[in-house]
């Protein structure tokens, strides 16, 4: 029987070969994932290994606090006397202080270095060689406060040499001089960031701006006196608050903050679309093992009647999967390899750029990939299998590939489905239930997919109606050739479904995100200029910038915002940072209880939400712990809400900046005299260049801030793009079979006068008929479903749906349907009449 499996998939090599295309661009997609996932986990490892490769020993404030902008954790700084103290410990050959904080280097061309994704710091040179893992390759080291060495990628991106001179925004403009151009390991920096150290002075004058203070001490050993021995040595002449960790304790610490947070994070993206794309592949994988066994329903009868058994037949037919999943795996194992440098040029094209390194590939991901996409066709062929082995000897008599009727059993079934997905759906909605909205989102596919052989016949049918009156005879044969077998054309035309209504989905979301994100910035904000970096930039401004626009005439009044991570009452929170005095003139926002103004030094302000969390009112204690350590008593004076643009508790500038490292604002809102807009953003502009940021006005605000969301969408479309993919190589696969299968069919035609043109069209129009259903049907389903979601996510948020990307979602799915008939449709045309007239 093995013999005879392997001779049939031989025999039907072609036919089962779209099926292997569409397990290896599944596997090669999820390949690609996991050896993207393990490469950039292998050059994390690699570089945070570079970074304190001879550091044996990093002494540090003692509290971190998480923030969302660094793998590091925030810490407050510590005494610089006691780098002294530190080199006098027995065993100490080096002991530098170490400052690292935010700096965005400017190019020649007057604008910030870098894109969305690498960080830009600036900091101090360390002169120890061994400490330091920049090393001079041009230049020397900076001597001035206003000296700098700069890395060697963030100068060629730059265009910048030794001897330029060029501002660096710490956030606040800072003329720098360059005096060298550094590599790191070899590259030119840490991936894609740029970097720009001072001397020591220099970074305490222009980054934290605290002199006698550093961030950490780096400590060499010397040789023979190991790693832990020192640390032990050092912590016992350390102060409270301070403490000291060997190298390899603060390398493991940003890998493992690196790998929960980023890592993890784009893992479980990328695999998420894998798995779509696999799920897709399964549904095409089916559809094909279906026709085919239809198609063999006479010489499947015939070996029943020779002696072989159900087992037998069933074993052949997953023979031929086995085979056809493990050629797709192999290449696509291959392909994965392609497929991680394709999805990191995506990346870098969307301006996330990631480190780059050779390719990462472990035995695991080459098993897990190729094991998924052997699995995935195994369960994919299961039905197929099980109706091959039900074929009786009887149905040898019969003509190959009847098919049966829609039973009533399944038009239950679908109603069922339908009914349950949109009732659960309603519910999800109304009770903000996101896992009722992904249950929901469940029932409706699979529903879906069972319901379309029902609808597609009527559809069908209407295609054909439609086209007599017009005189379209080939789109009158498609539609009665589609409704011949609805089983057929609604499932293939169920993977394309499935893909369409993901796209629609996702378009949905985004759409009404950015509604919603709009709306709260058009009626939160009242000012009519905001100061600001790029939304997905990563830029930061200073705090300072609010005083300036004050000093510009018709300006009434300027308000920074900012803000960080901070612990109340032992809780992690993300706060904003504001002077609360102003803020009511430049926002919109809802008083509940207690007074805005009336923070003073001492108090905070916390969303109704958060105080409802909470339990507070205003009178309630609550103590702040800042990142350096220092725990200050406030007390709760004010409960808001309606504030979009802040965070669930706001802390007073003043208070906020007196303890950060390094002070910084995201934006500065400006509110200007009647009649004095356009004449206070031409003053304001120049100030803006010079700290790198842009003036805008509200609307324009609202605009860009949402324009991050359009980056995501186009990232999403990239990815599904592969899914959709698979679907119209199942859309070229079915056709395939079915001019192999109307072979006879198509030589009458021919000899009856039909045109090769002819016989292409009826193959093209049958192709858009099935493309549109599944496009329709698709469109309509991540409507509802991205409505239920969106409802059940948001509070309150504005439902968008973008008719004009939706339409043009439609029109691209009836071109993808004439694309995939391309093939099909020109091997229609070729089929030589006399040979296929006398087809049995």
């Amino acid at each position: 029987m093995l013999h005879m499996s392997l001779r049939s998939a031989w025999y039907r090599r072609r036919r089962l070969a779209g099926i292997a295309v569409a397990v290896a661009l599944g596997v090669a997609f999820l390949a690609g994932t996991l050896v993207l996932g393990d490469t950039l986990q292998a050059n994390f490892d690699n570089l945070f290994r570079q970074v304190s490769a001879g550091t044996s020993v990093v002494v540090r404030n003692s509290t971190g606090i998480s923030t969302d902008r660094s793998i590091d954790k925030a810490r407050g700084l510590v005494d610089e006397q006691l780098v002294a103290t530190v080199s006098h410990v027995d065993g100490v050959a080096a002991a530098e202080g170490q400052i690292v904080g935010y700096g965005s280097l400017d190019g020649r061309n007057g604008k910030a270095i870098g894109g969305n994704g690498p960080p830009r710091q600036a900091g101090n040179w360390i002169n120890d060689r061994s400490l330091n893992p920049y090393h001079l390759v041009e230049g020397r080291a900076p001597q001035a406060p206003d000296e700098v060495v700069i890395n060697k990628s963030a100068a060629d991106t730059g265009d910048l040499h030794v001897g330029d001179t060029t501002t660096l925004q710490t956030p606040q403009p800072v003329r720098v001089h360059i005096t060298g151009i550094a590599t790191f390991g070899g590259a030119g920096g840490v991936g894609t960031s740029t970097f720009a150290a001072f001397t020591l002075a220099g970074a305490q004058q222009n980054v934290t701006r605290q002199p006698g203070k550093v961030d950490s001490i780096v400590v060499r050993a010397e040789p023979g006196v190991s790693d832990t021995t020192l640390r032990d040595r050092i912590r016992a002449v350390l102060p409270h608050g301070v403490q000291a960790i060997t190298g390899s304790q603060y390398t493991q610490e940003r890998i493992d903050s690196v790998s929960s947070t980023f890592l993890d994070l784009l893992r479980t993206f990328l695999v998420a679309f894998a798995v779509i794309a696999l799920l897709v592949a399964m549904i095409s994988i089916n559809n094909t093992f279906g026709i085919t066994v239809a198609q063999r329903t006479r010489e499947l009868a015939l070996l029943r009647s020779i002696g072989a058994s159900r087992r037998q037949i069933r074993s052949s037919v997953v023979t031929e999967a086995i085979l056809v999943g493990t050629l797709g795996g192999v290449v696509g194992v291959v392909g994965g390899l392609g497929v991680a440098g394709l999805l990191k040029g995506m990346f870098d094209a969307f301006g996330f750029a990631l480190p780059a390194g050779g390719l990462t590939v472990h035995t695991s991901a080459v098993v897990a990939a190729f094991g998924v996409g052997l699995l995935a066709t195994l369960i994919a062929v299961q039905l197929p299998a099980r109706r091959a082995s039900g074929v009786t000897p009887m149905e040898a008599l019969r003509s190959a590939g009847e098919q049966r009727q829609i039973g009533r059993g399944r038009r239950l079934t679908a109603l069922a489905l339908v009914a349950s997905g949109l009732a659960l759906g309603f519910v999800a909605a109304t009770t903000a239930t996101v896992a009722l909205a992904a249950a929901a989102g469940l029932l409706l596919v699979v529903g879906a997919l069972v319901a379309a052989p029902i609808a597609f016949r009527p559809v069908a049918r209407a295609a054909s109606a439609l086209a007599r009156p017009f005189g379209r005879l080939s789109l009158s044969m498609a539609g009665q050739n589609a409704r011949r077998n609805p089983r057929r054309s609604a499932s293939t035309a169920g993977a394309l479904l499935v893909g369409v209504a993901l796209v629609s989905l996702f378009t949905l979301l985004t759409a009404s995100l950015r509604a919603t994100l709009d709306n709260e910035v058009r009626s939160g904000l009242t000012a009519d200029l905001v100061v600001s970096n790029p939304s997905f930039g990563g830029g930061r401004l200073s705090p300072d910038l609010a005083d300036d626009a004050l000093r510009i005439p018709g300006v009434r009044t300027a308000v920074a915002l900012g803000g960080g991570p901070l612990e109340l009452n032992g809780t992690r929170s993300i706060v904003s940072a504001v002077d609360t005095s102003r803020l009511t003139s430049v926002m919109s926002l809802t008083t509940v209880s207690g007074s805005m103004s009336s923070l003073g030094r001492d108090g905070i302000a916390v969303s109704k939400g958060e105080a409802q969390t909470r339990g507070w009112h205003p009178g309630s204690r609550v103590d702040l712990t800042f990142p350096g350590g220092a725990s200050v008593p406030t007390t709760v004076r004010a409960v808001y809400d309606n504030a979009q643009l802040l965070q669930d508790t706001v802390v007073p500038q003043q208070l906020y900046d007196s303890h950060a490292v390094q002070p910084t604002a995201d934006a500065v809102f400006v509110r200007t005299n009647t009649g004095t807009t356009t004449a206070v953003q031409r003053a304001l502009e120049p100030i803006a260049q010079r700290n790198g940021a842009t003036v805008q006005t509200a609307p324009q605000f609202a605009d860009s801030a949402a324009s991050g969301l359009e980056t995501l969408l186009g990232i999403v479309y990239v990815m599904l793009g592969l899914a959709v993919l698979i679907a119209l190589l199942g859309i070229a696969n079915t056709l395939s079979l079915a001019v192999y299968e109307r072979r006879r069919e198509l030589g009458l035609l021919r000899a009856v006068g039909q045109t090769r043109r002819q016989a292409r069209s009826v193959l093209r129009d049958e192709s858009v008929i099935i493309s549109l259903f599944g496009t329709v049907v698709g469109i309509a389903l991540g409507m509802f479903a991205g409505w239920v979601l969106f409802t059940a996510l948001s509070d309150g948020g504005v439902f968008s749906a973008p008719w004009a990307q939706l339409t043009v979602i439609a029109v691209i799915g009836g071109v993808a349907g004439v694309v995939a008939s391309i093939g099909p449709a020109r091997r229609a045309a070729r089929v030589p009449v006399l040979e296929a007239i006398g087809t049995e």
